[in-house]
């Protein structure tokens, strides 16, 4: 009822929501949108008198506070730095406090690895099903407080921290019927958030184009399952050849398929499909805030599933796949996304599909969330075809088949300097 009185209310003044995207507001002929979000706005304006049109709006009816720096939205901090066109996000002491709630002690030693990631298995054995967890059943109060720690770190984690979603989700998936293991895995979880306490995101100004990286893990998860994983991010379109423009994630897609996969391109393809749904929301979003959309460039690396979206491989194999993962090749064909296949290797959506070793995070981790290390741009991989028939002499930052380059040769960020920015 309060909401419905606010959108009347601001209606007077020229004030309307927009229809795709719940808490998006906008005037009918100011340059001026902001989102809603309880009783918190996030402004965004050209020109003060445009603000103080809709300061007074609102002070007609409401008593409000004003932060003209933006510091605060929604319990993230955000620092701006329009010189270098950058803003940093984060929630600064959180992680400290969500510890101290939970009695958590620090660490005897560093913890880099959230979730510790399943034996290593060679051969025809590297498809098996996961061991069964035979360890004592958590008793109603274990349970609980395995829930709460998830439900404390979920928010933060869809905020600012992009390392933690994977190890979210499994605690996730073996919460209802938690064991003495699950509990150990949340005790490990929690180091590694001690290790790492503050994480912070930078957001580059770009073209705002939308870019998806979609990928998938066959049979990691329990019960033959596969896992799904998607990096969305806001750029510029990719062009063969050069790198790739870094730039902050804006959303993680990180979950099970709720199918078996009888392959892993049908894994992949399940993937594509769940990513595809929610770039498509974007597109809507991103549109009403103005910035009008060309076909969303989508990373694969499974060349069988961009065969079958891209309707270039007879698909008679394919049949017995999911029938509504085909809905994809309907968005191809009415020009929503550009679906390319692209080497593993740079697929932004790789890390957060499966468990890895504590070196692998410390290695990746400067591509996901600001550290000094953070490169600005992404060297391309080079593809299969291109070393068919012959060996590849050429200098490459990629070790040997293991996603992402080393970053000895990849540009580090400037933070004193304008140039770096988009």
């Amino acid at each position: 009822l309060a909401n419905k009185l606010l959108k009347k209310r601001l209606a007077e003044d020229g004030y309307f929501d927009l229809p795709h995207t719940p808490g998006l507001f906008k005037h009918a002929t100011r340059p001026v949108q902001f989102t809603l979000v309880v009783d918190d706005f996030g402004i965004k304006y050209t020109g003060k008198e445009n603000l103080d049109h809709l300061l007074n709006a609102v002070r007609k009816h409401y008593e409000i506070s004003v932060d003209e720096e933006g510091s605060l939205y929604c319990g993230i901090t955000l620092k701006w730095n329009y010189e270098a066109g950058y803003v940093d996000i984060s929630m600064p002491g959180y992680v400290q406090k969500q510890l101290t709630k939970y009695n958590h002690p620090s660490p005897s030693k560093p913890q880099h690895c959230p979730y510790e990631p399943s034996p290593i298995k060679y051969g025809s054995a590297s498809q098996d099903v996961l061991p069964h967890d035979d360890s004592p059943p958590l008793d109603k109060d274990g349970i609980k407080y395995l829930q709460q720690v998830i439900g404390s770190f979920l928010y933060y984690c869809r905020a600012t921290d992009t390392t933690i979603p994977h190890a979210l989700s499994e605690l996730a998936s073996e919460q209802s019927h938690a064991t003495e293991n699950t509990l150990k895995k949340c005790k490990q979880f929690l180091d590694y958030m001690a290790t790492h306490p503050d994480a912070t995101i930078r957001y580059y100004a770009s073209d705002m184009i939308l870019n998806v990286h979609s990928d998938a893990s066959y049979l990691s998860s329990k019960d033959s399952k596969s896992r799904a994983s998607g990096y969305f991010f806001l750029g510029s379109i990719p062009q063969d050849g050069k790198p790739i423009k870094l730039n902050g994630a804006i959303a993680i897609l990180c979950t099970i398929l709720r199918f078996v996969a009888a392959s892993a391109a049908e894994a992949e393809l399940g993937a594509l499909f769940l990513n595809a749904k929610e770039a498509r929301i974007m597109r809507l979003t991103l549109h009403e805030l103005g910035h009008p959309q060309p076909p969303t460039p989508v990373h694969i690396d499974n060349s069988t599933t961009v065969g079958i979206v891209n309707n270039t491989v007879k698909r008679q194999k394919s049949r017995s796949m999911e029938m509504r993962y085909f809905w994809l090749l309907d968005r191809h064909v009415q020009k929503e996304f550009n679906f390319q296949y692209q080497p593993g290797q740079e697929n932004l959506a790789d890390y957060q599909s499966k468990a890895h070793l504590g070196s692998h995070h410390t290695s990746v981790r400067p591509f996901y969330l600001l550290t000094p290390e953070s490169p600005r741009y992404l060297p391309r991989a080079v593809k299969p075809s291109v070393r068919r028939g012959c060996v590849d002499q050429r200098k490459s930052p990629y070790v040997r088949k293991a996603p992402l380059p080393t970053l000895t040769r990849v540009p580090r960020v400037d933070r004193h300097s304008s140039a770096a920015a988009a």
